[in-house]
């Protein structure tokens, strides 16, 4: 497994093909993984890169706040990647952003798969209803000693809170498991069993976001920007992905029927095709930020 020392950390990535350089940033229910079918074909044209986040995957351990959009910067940087359009899901599409606002002059491109956005307030409604997916799937004495990290979870405790965690955000509400392809399923679950197997006995971290935060700077975007989203999972994410289409100059929408919260996973065929048109278009410059409003876009398969 590839290892690259960044100079704060090390992490643990993929590269293939050459041509414009393409940075994957995995969601933070997965792990770099989950880019499988977009990794081998975008390679055909790019300069293709996926890595596991600090603390996750085959990355190295780290204990307090991580600036996840510096180690994305930083990643470039020790692979000698002056520019990319980066690619980033869930909480990926988050550090992506953060580092785009960062360092604006070496990001060529966003794609924005069920985004998360830094300085966004959760309402009550999604709380509860995570509280309500999950809170039960291990007893909660367990679930506050293996969040403390460091522990030796239990792997029914493992397996049960991936299931949990995959029905709430993977699938979303009122779908079961059989409304998706039994791989991308399986996929989902392994991802998600040693995502909690690493994160419940490892030391405890978390993001630190930019300052000030995404959410009240998305028209400083000034990149031809792609925004998808999955219109199975819960309404909340989808509310989310409206912010970044409605906020970011130009931005163009996806939306995708039938598909939860890892569409390059349950769609990776119909995801990687938006991707390369996307990719294709804003390296040709027919999308161009602030120009013609381009929302509204719609994929039906």
């Amino acid at each position: 497994m590839p290892m690259i020392d960044t100079g704060s950390t090390r992490l643990a990535y993929d590269e293939a093909g050459s041509g414009p350089a393409v940075v994957l940033v995995h969601a933070g229910v997965a792990d770099r993984r989950m880019w499988d079918h977009q990794f081998s074909t975008l390679a055909a044209g790019h300069r293709v890169v996926r890595y596991d986040w600090r603390g996750y995957g085959g990355s190295a351990d780290h204990e307090g706040p991580v600036e996840h959009h510096r180690d994305l910067l930083d990643l470039m940087d020790a692979l000698e990647i002056d520019r990319a359009s980066l690619v980033g899901a869930s909480f990926g599409g988050a550090y992506a952003v953060d580092a785009a606002l960062t360092a604006p002059d070496r990001i060529d491109a966003l794609a924005l798969v069920c985004p998360g956005l830094s300085g966004h307030r959760w309402p009550q409604s999604f709380t509860d209803a995570a509280t309500a997916a999950v809170g039960t799937a291990v007893p909660p004495e367990r679930l506050d000693r293996y969040r403390a990290g460091n522990a030796e979870p239990d792997p029914a405790d493992v397996a049960a809170m991936a299931r949990a965690q995959a029905g709430f955000m993977v699938l979303g509400p009122g779908r079961i498991p059989e409304d998706m392809a039994p791989e991308a399923w399986d996929m989902s679950l392994l991802m998600l069993r040693e995502l909690f197997a690493r994160l419940w006995s490892s030391p405890v971290n978390t993001p630190r976001w930019i300052d000030p935060p995404a959410n009240g700077r998305l028209a400083e975007i000034g990149v031809p920007t792609l925004v998808v989203k999955g219109l199975s999972e819960v309404h909340e994410v989808r509310d989310v992905a409206d912010l970044y289409a409605a906020g970011i100059p130009g931005a163009r929408l996806v939306e995708l029927p039938d598909t939860g919260h890892l569409p390059s996973v349950e769609r990776p065929a119909e995801l990687t095709a938006a991707l390369t048109e996307f990719l294709r278009e804003a390296a040709h410059g027919v999308l161009e930020a602030g120009g013609e409003d381009v929302r509204g876009t719609r994929a039906s398969t």
